[in-house]
């Protein structure tokens, strides 16, 4: 019988860390959980309910009472928050431009790490996010961060927003990258960093097919 992996993937924004983790997560049979999705419900939730993004008491109260789950729909994962389908709603810039202030604080972290471990507990998921391979499953079978120039990613975004019909800026979205990098980077709790044990993985120059590839090989190995 294969051994069932807890594979984790981090990295910055635009690296394509969602994309990829889907490919292989479908190709392995495994569950695929976006991390970043919770927090983005969970910033959603907050908005809706008029939660003070000042109290971080209220917003770790809101994290333990609220039920985040992930359902697979048509090929697509979708994050629902106490049962309400929330995928479209927590790509709005209001909820991209507050959740890295909910992220900071260390009650909601430690309420939804612990949801993200029991996820992962059984193993067979593919977890992608900023701190899984450090801070949530730091003995997680594989660990990979992926990364990509900032320019790059941002031409990522900018692709991504114009096959949206999005009236966007280049210029916009890499200064945003740039600010998004930093607060990651440099923030108090679970910061982006690379994990000692973690494969690194530069896709500024490779397509995420290829990527994918990657992991596949490294999993397939280790299964």
């Amino acid at each position: 019988m294969k051994k069932k992996l807890v594979i984790a993937i981090d990295g910055p924004a635009g690296a394509g860390k969602s994309t990829i983790a889907k490919i292989v997560a479908t190709e392995l049979k495994y569950i695929y959980i976006d991390t970043g999705a919770m927090y983005r419900a969970l910033t959603w939730k907050a908005l809706e309910t008029g939660t003070s993004f000042q109290k971080p008491d209220d917003l770790t109260r809101l994290a333990r009472k609220t039920r985040l789950t992930f359902r697979p729909k048509n090929g697509v994962f979708h994050v629902l928050a106490d049962g309400k389908d929330v995928t479209a709603m927590i790509r709005s810039q209001q909820v991209t431009s507050m959740t890295n202030t909910l992220a900071a604080v260390q009650g909601v972290r430690r309420v939804l790490r612990d949801l993200q471990r029991q996820m992962g507990r059984r193993g067979g998921v593919v977890m992608e996010g900023r701190d899984i391979g450090t801070a949530v499953f730091p003995n997680a079978d594989l660990k990979f961060y992926l990364d990509a120039s900032p320019m790059e990613r941002a031409r990522r975004r900018y692709r991504e927003l114009r096959a949206k019909n999005e009236r966007v800026s280049l210029r916009a979205i890499a200064e945003a990258i740039r600010k998004r990098d930093f607060k990651d980077r440099t923030r108090g709790i679970s910061p982006l960093r690379v994990a000692d044990d973690a494969i690194v993985v530069d896709s500024t120059r490779l397509t995420l097919d290829q990527v994918a590839r990657v992991i596949l090989e490294k999993a397939l190995q280790s299964e």
